[in-house]
């Protein structure tokens, strides 16, 4: 069975003549190097940011000492791979746009961040020394007591030479034994390479990898998400199959009534033909707008603006709207926005007593703002069972938040704040 990580290895009886005590020293011996890296790129930074500091120049030099964890973290990561071929959890979020400032964002504001800090700071300090001691005594010492009897008899022309500079060996047998003991030195030296490289991974395992909590609260995060994603998919392909096949179904039996009706004028089944040609059109009617509550055509179709400027024609209270966002979206965040305007829009309509209203939108850095007001009454309340609170938990799903504000008297407003990425045009 081939082992996955260096534990494993280590109980094989074959662990000596494999390649694994190789392994663990090039793992080790990584470390150590990369934590004197980090060492000095640490000073440099923090010596360069305090003598900048009163120019102000030297600030961002010094605030990115709480980012030299990130490529650390990630050699360490990469490095791994040597002697643990399970992956490390990667513990940071995705950015919500592009550029650095959302970088920054995520970056300063997550617990990855200073999850790596603290490791990085270990690993200056404290553990790549003690690697790479490690690998210059197990590496070194057997292997000088293994080759004494070559220095014996070329160094020290078969007389005397000094094994690791402190030990005299004056004679053949004693060569002998000195390298007896540098094959048992290497042996345990393998095995002690093993055991330190496995506690070194599992100690930044413990330390980089998010805890329990975190780990559940990213599952139902990502989960929440594919159910999102999922449902609208669903919605899509009911609203295609109502639109393509029950519609097309009824405006078919809708006009064959008409013609009957037509063709039986006078006679005595032209009244009931007339009521069944009254009631089949208006069971289109309320099938079209089933069928734009579950997914509108306009919006997939023409994108947010037009749907939003559709909603606002077909409200009873006047609207303006100024939707300067001519950018498409993905779908999930389009939905977002277009059910949160039209719940918005329907309480405007029934419970605040309005005589006008406003529909605003824009893009800009990164965010989709998206703002609905009217010059009501006020007083409405997000918890209430207005059913802004479940398109509040839908808006957080796509990483935006819903707020509200309506103070007695007026006047009313929802705002919907989104970060996400356009989709660029595909001329």
């Amino acid at each position: 069975m081939d082992p996955r990580t260096v534990w494993q290895a280590l109980a094989r009886p074959g662990f000596v003549v494999s390649w694994w005590p190789l392994r663990a020293t090039a793992y080790l011996l990584g470390n150590a190097v990369a934590g004197l890296v980090a060492l000095v790129v640490a000073v440099v930074l923090f010596v360069a940011g305090g003598l900048l500091a009163v120019v102000v120049a030297g600030i961002p030099l010094l605030a990115g000492l709480a980012l030299i964890g990130l490529p650390a973290a990630g050699f360490e990561r990469r490095l791994r791979r040597l002697i643990d071929k399970n992956p490390m959890v990667y513990g940071h979020r995705t950015p919500p746009g592009t550029g650095l400032a959302s970088w920054l964002h995520t970056r300063y504001t997550e617990a990855g961040t200073w999850r790596e800090l603290g490791f990085v700071t270990l690993l200056m300090t404290v553990l790549w020394p003690v690697d790479l001691l490690a690998v210059t005594l197990g590496v070194t010492v057997p292997l000088g007591l293994l080759a004494t009897p070559v220095l014996f008899a070329t160094l020290g022309d078969s007389v005397q030479v000094n094994v690791l500079k402190a030990y005299p060996v004056t004679s053949w047998t004693a060569a002998a034994l000195a390298s007896a003991v540098g094959l048992v030195a290497l042996i345990a030296c393998s095995y002690g390479m093993g055991v330190l490289a496995g506690a070194r991974a599992a100690l930044a395992r413990t330390i980089l990898a998010p805890t329990g909590t975190d780990q559940q609260i990213v599952e139902l995060t990502r989960s929440r998400v594919r159910l999102v994603d999922a449902f609208e998919a669903e919605r899509r392909r009911i609203e295609r199959d109502l639109h393509d096949g029950a519609q097309q179904r009824l405006v078919a039996l809708t006009m064959t009534l008409g013609l009957a009706r037509l063709d039986a004028e006078g006679g005595p089944l032209a009244e009931p033909l007339s009521r069944a040609h009254h009631e089949a059109g208006l069971v289109l009617g309320e099938l079209r707008e089933l069928i734009g509550g579950i997914h509108p055509p306009v919006l997939t179709d023409f994108g947010l603006a037009a749907a939003v400027s559709d909603l606002a024609d077909r409200c009873v209270v006047r609207m303006e709207v100024a939707f300067s966002v001519p950018h498409r979206f993905p779908a999930a965040v389009e939905s977002a926005v277009y059910f949160v305007v039209a719940e918005a829009l329907t309480n405007l309509a029934k419970h605040s007593g309005a005589g006008r209203g406003e529909i605003t939108g824009d893009y800009a850095g990164q965010t989709l703002t998206v703002e609905i007001s009217d010059d009501g009454r006020g007083g409405a309340d997000i918890e209430a069972g207005t059913g802004l609170i479940g398109l509040a938990d839908r808006v957080s799903v796509v990483g935006g938040r819903l707020s509200l504000s309506s103070p007695p008297g007026g006047p009313t407003r929802v705002i919907v704040e989104i970060p996400c990425q356009a989709i660029p045009d595909s001329a």
